[in-house]
């Protein structure tokens, strides 16, 4: 990345500012400004997220913010309710007081005389999810957002349920806010409070894995703020971005393809990362394109910003299969609207361990009843298919799909005569039968070399008695023949001459996904079942030029120091003695002083996610953070611990809560509740 010091505005910063909200709460802003908008007025950008500006994001945001308003911009960053410095208590994600909160932080910011009463709103994941929600609510003075890795549909497309299947990510992403949101804010900032608002947080707080087991269902509880309820809801201009690495990779071009207001959508190679920080490379200069969209849509400069593509993606070349990579080869491409006129929708029938060739749309293959291939994964499929929403680091994505193909049913191509390229979102439609009443599909897309090494390029699983919908799940009926359609993950992959492509489904994918309570034998029917691919032909034209983007910048980082190292880990263990298997994942950030506070932070996650032989009642998995901070003699730590485990009928949280002055603890709390399951 190049740092940038010399902008067009010199700009001016104030570290904590308090936004006094209709309840009485006061929520706490960074907020950096240009120097001259004491006496002109400019727009404002919000990014309101929960992961404290002080300190944990305190180095992210030292990059974009100050360079946003270098451009002549009132960039706000705000710790949500309960979080960073902000009274209150965070007890969700995305609840209507949140959203009333953002609401009220616009119309303060509006109001201010360094604002000109236009504002936008930008984020990455969960600043990304609050920029679309509020869009959503209509607020005055929201004039546009940019948002990267986000999802319109809370229940579908999120890290809680695929298909209508548990994720693991539900249980880690419900341990890393049980973290963050029971931290105490900075003494240097709120005073003698500090510990007050600590112990409301650390009193006032649940596991949010419990309230997010609780609704299995798509229900009130997740239609509430997903966009894709009503998307003519969204009326102001959208910038929507992601990467195929990342697990959000779906939500862009649904918006392109639903929203009725200008738009633009952005898909490179990264996992869940900003653009201009993008990991794999090629990063962009993503506050580059930013500053373009903000000039248009927030001071109404004609720049040109809404022409060419609707949709630039990356189109990814063949790599062998690793868990990170610095740099996927591809290049560029663009497409004039979503859904594409370039794409077509290409049919293969599925006969016996092969991929037929595309057949003609009118023959639906339904007149021919072939024969029936059976499989029944052990829960060893799905240890090397890495992380729900890749962070590449540790290294997460997924490894070589052999030995997961080995338990899975697997169908080729014949080995490709030329280059074949696919951009959009693969489905599976399969003629089956199980053998139980609950029985979840996991479907692969590889690309494979002809050394027989096998990259997976995307992926779907559908828990089959959600078949109908996730709303009203129904049973199965042993041995009834169904037709399910599995979507898989949007992607754009060139897959080269003499590669094949493989599809492999598994009736287990642990510990991405959660099992089911028993292994089930799943039947499918050949030339009924088939796979459909987005076919991008390669003779269309690319649309765009071939570095569309300028080079990664922003302004120099926060200066910070490693006081003690950071630690990566992800470790595939197996006893061949007992038939323990075990997933052993450490994302320890060491400890880190940021020197213009002279405070020292360090963040400890450790997942492990075992299960025994093929016994699907035996998998468990937990999820442990050790959070601290340390100035002088303020030194404050958080212990959290979650464990999910189950049997047949249930699911089991066990969890605790444990906080610490110096060595003395101050505070804790343990919960042991049941939560049925339903047709999970």
């Amino acid at each position: 990345m190049r740092y940038v010091t010399n902008l067009p505005y010199a700009t001016k910063e104030e570290e904590h500012v308090t936004i006094p909200m209709s309840d009485g709460v006061r929520l706490s802003a960074h907020i950096w400004r240009p120097t001259s908008s004491d006496h002109e007025p400019v727009p404002a950008v919000l990014e309101y997220i929960p992961y404290r500006k002080r300190d944990l994001t305190a180095v992210r945001d030292s990059i974009h913010h100050p360079y946003l308003a270098g451009h002549g911009y009132a960039c706000v960053r705000v710790d949500l309710r309960g979080t960073g410095d902000s009274e209150g208590v965070l007890r969700d994600e995305y609840l209507e007081r949140e959203q009333a909160d953002a609401e009220e932080v616009l119309a303060w910011l509006t109001e201010q005389p360094w604002c000109d009463g236009g504002a936008g709103m930008m984020g990455i994941s969960w600043g990304a999810f609050a920029a679309l929600q509020v869009a959503a609510r209509q607020p005055p003075g929201l004039k546009a957002i940019a948002i990267a890795s986000f999802t319109d549909d809370r229940h579908a497309d999120d890290m809680h349920y695929m298909g209508g299947a548990l994720l693991s990510d539900n249980l880690a992403e419900a341990g890393t806010m049980f973290a963050y949101g029971t931290c105490p804010p900075d003494p240097a900032v709120v005073g003698d409070r500090w510990r007050e608002m600590w112990h409301e947080r650390l009193e006032h707080t649940e596991p949010w894995v419990l309230q997010w087991l609780r609704h299995q269902r798509r229900d009130d509880y997740w239609r509430h703020a997903s966009v894709c309820e009503d998307y003519s809801s969204v009326r102001c201009p959208v910038l929507a971005s992601s990467g195929w690495a990342d697990g959000y990779s779906n939500a862009v071009t649904r918006l392109l393809g639903n929203l009725d207001v200008p738009r633009k959508g952005l898909i490179g190679p990264w996992s869940h990362k900003f653009p201009h920080l993008g990991e794999p490379g090629p990063a962009i200069g993503y506050l580059q394109e930013l500053v373009r969209w903000w000039d248009h849509w927030l001071k109404g400069v004609d720049n040109g910003v809404m022409d060419g593509p609707m949709l630039q993606a990356w189109m990814q070349d063949s790599v062998p299969p690793s868990t990170a990579y610095e740099e996927r080869p591809g290049r560029w491409v663009g497409e004039p609207d979503w859904p594409s006129p370039h794409i077509r929708q290409a049919v293969h029938p599925l006969t016996r361990h092969t991929i037929g060739p595309p057949r003609e749309a009118a023959d639906d293959g339904n007149a021919l009843d072939g024969d029936t291939m059976t499989v029944q994964s052990p829960l060893s499929v799905g240890q090397f298919a890495g992380k729900w929403a890749s962070y590449n680091a540790p290294p997460d994505l997924p490894y070589d799909q052999r030995e997961e193909d080995g338990g899975s049913l697997v169908f080729d191509t014949e080995p490709l005569t030329g280059q074949v390229e696919i951009l959009g979102s693969p489905t599976v439609e399969l003629d089956l039968s199980v053998s139980e009443p609950v029985a979840m599909v996991a479907a692969r897309l590889s690309d494979v070399s002809p050394d027989g090494s096998a990259t997976r390029v995307s992926y779907g699983i559908l828990n089959l008695t959600r078949r109908d919908g996730t709303e009203s799940p129904e049973p199965l009926e042993p041995g009834r023949r169904y037709r399910a359609t599995i979507p898989l993950n949007g992607v754009a992959q060139a897959f080269p001459p003499g590669h094949r492509i493989r599809l492999s489904l598994s009736t287990s994918y642990w510990p991405l996904a959660w099992p089911p309570p028993k292994p089930a034998l799943l039947s499918v029917h050949e030339h009924s079942s088939t796979l459909t691919l987005p076919v991008r032909p390669v003779e269309e034209p690319d649309e765009v030029p071939a570095s569309p983007f300028g080079e990664p910048e922003g302004t120099p980082p926060l200066e910070t120091s490693q006081v003690t190292p950071p630690e990566e880990r992800w470790e595939v263990k197996r006893d061949l003695v007992g038939y323990h298997s075990e997933l052993d994942i450490v994302k320890d950030r060491g400890t880190v002083r940021f020197e213009h506070i002279g405070l020292e932070a360090g963040r400890r996650a450790h997942e492990r996610y075992t299960a025994v032989a093929d016994d699907f009642t035996s998998v468990s998995g937990e999820s442990t953070w050790t959070m601290r901070f340390q100035r002088d003699d303020w030194d404050v730590r958080v212990v959290t611990h979650t464990r999910l485990s189950c049997d047949d009928s249930d699911f089991f949280v066990d969890a605790t809560l444990d906080a610490y002055e110096a060595d003395r603890r101050v505070f804790s709390r343990t919960w042991n509740e049941k939560v049925p399951r339903d047709l999970l």
